[in-house]
């Protein structure tokens, strides 16, 4: 008689909404993505392109909600572990008025929270509300699904049940109450988190190591074949999705041989469409059949045209603005086609020359920009360089530069100095914990994989011979056997 109760938790999401759950074993994965949608917008990462850090949070996020949600529909389902999650919502037409929290001056702020409900109606109510989103549209939706109110189901008491020890004991139920308890009273610690994860890494690591070989083959082989400056990829696909990619390229090179020779001193990514960067790599896009990558390499040579004159762009204006160089970083600025990128500096250095702002020539060398599209005012970066959008105000442009460009020199010198560091306490670290490989996501920046490294080699942390170790925003396994701690880990708690 127990399969059909369902321990409730303390905070009971069919307190607030006792009407909608009737609904809810009706409530489908189709009903839950519709309903979900405000979410999807307000956190989609491709809306943080000029924030790298924040965006791969989401990434990183949605992944983890992905599965959790994935869970809740299997047929197996039982009980799932309280998972956290972090997202960095943007202020939308829903939430700009009813939120509480308050919005960064970039327009979005940072929601945490913890999932532990036990269905898919419960799940998107608590995630609209703990991002002060709207949830009048999943009564909608429940109402498509039931036009009629089922009679014949029972309203759930308000007053949350709370069950027995022993229901847990004879049912194999988790209690949600003691594994909430756990999370709030003890943040997982570097330590423990290492040895109860440890040796799930070791297997995973060593089951993919063929994978891995054949991966440096193949990338060796098509570098050399094509010859190639590098091969790269933009996001953190497993290593069987690469070594696809790769042989998906390789066949190409067999079938269109002299096409693919265009190609010839480029660095090619395998990113979500095809095309060329603004730095000029080629970019293929991991959806697109074969004909379209056909088609982009028989059009190199024209984008090389394109790129010599951006090029003759870029020194224009760094001649008009001084000498300051105009550069395009990979890590902090979204990946913008050669065309976009190209009617971006047009823009910009046609608005220059009408305004004829007068800079001393040379007087700005040695100084670094980036050029960008969006509506905000310029800006100084901590690593040194300036974020100038291309429509900003050229007059106070002129004294935003000159008032802070010995501030600039300053913060490029520490970001250099904060590099060379960086480089010496990885090497150190990776010989005191007797790792393969270690390295950082390109959401850390280099001060906080200076802070991460310093407490690894300060505190007793134990040793993983022949491990991948990423450092990141959260822990968890990856698929291959990385091992990925947040920068912040603490042997007490972790900051959250």
């Amino acid at each position: 008689m127990f399969c059909h109760l369902r321990p409730v938790r303390s905070l009971c999401l069919e307190k607030v909404f006792p009407h909608w759950f009737s609904y809810s074993r009706a409530f489908s994965g189709a009903d839950a993505v519709n309903a979900l949608r405000p979410f999807y917008f307000a956190v989609h990462p491709d809306f943080f392109g000029q924030h790298p850090r924040e965006r791969k949070v989401n990434e990183n996020s949605l992944q983890k909600l992905s599965v959790y949600l994935e869970n809740l529909q299997k047929p197996s389902f039982r009980s799932l572990k309280p998972t956290q999650l972090t997202f960095y919502v943007r202020e939308t037409d829903q939430n700009s008025s009813d939120a509480q929290e308050t919005f960064s001056t970039f327009g979005f702020r940072a929601v945490k929270f913890t999932l532990h409900t036990r269905d898919l109606l419960s799940t998107v109510l608590y995630i609209l509300n703990s991002c002060s989103l709207s949830v009048e549209h999943v009564q909608s939706l429940n109402r498509s699904v039931h036009p009629q109110p089922l009679k014949e189901v029972k309203r759930v008491p308000d007053r949350p049940i709370k069950w027995d020890k022993s229901y847990y004991s004879f049912t194999g139920f988790k209690d949600p109450d003691e594994d909430l308890e756990q999370v709030s009273r003890a943040e997982t610690t570097l330590t423990s988190w290492l040895d109860n994860n440890g040796k799930r890494a070791a297997k995973k690591l060593e089951n993919s190591l063929p994978l891995r070989k054949e991966l440096d083959r193949l990338k060796d082989e098509l570098s050399h074949q094509l010859q190639l400056s590098d091969i790269r990829w933009q996001r953190s696909w497993g290593i069987a999705h690469r070594c696809t990619q790769l042989h998906s390229l390789g066949r190409l090179a067999q079938q269109n041989p002299e096409t693919l020779k265009n190609a010839k001193g480029c660095t090619v990514m395998f990113t979500d469409r095809s095309g060329v960067s603004g730095v000029g790599h080629v970019m293929l896009g991991t959806m697109d059949v074969h004909h379209r990558w056909t088609k982009l390499f028989e059009r190199l040579p024209s984008y090389f045209d394109l790129q010599r004159k951006l090029m003759f762009l870029e020194d224009q204006i760094s001649y008009l603005l001084g000498g300051i160089q105009v550069v395009y970083i990979e890590e902090l600025q979204p990946v913008l086609a050669l065309e976009e990128y190209y009617s971006l500096l047009d823009v910009f250095y046609n608005r220059l020359l009408k305004s004829r702002t007068p800079f001393h020539p040379r007087s700005l060398r040695g100084l670094q920009m980036i050029l960008n599209s969006d509506r905000y005012a310029p800006s100084l970066h901590d690593l040194g360089h300036f974020n100038i959008p291309t429509l900003c105000d050229l007059a106070n442009l002129q004294w935003f530069i000159l008032t802070r460009a010995q501030q600039a020199r300053e913060n490029m010198k520490r970001r250099d100095e904060l590099k060379v560091t960086e480089s010496e306490l990885i090497q150190a670290s990776v010989k005191k914990l007797s790792l393969e490989r270690f390295y950082k996501d390109p959401s850390v920046s280099s001060a906080q994989m200076v802070d991460c490294c310093r407490r690894l080699l300060d505190q007793s942390v134990p040793r993983l011979p022949g491990m991948h170790l990423c450092v990141s925003n959260f822990y968890s396994v990856m698929q291959d056997g990385d091992l990925c701690i947040p920068w912040n880990w603490k042997n007490g708690k972790a900051t959250k």
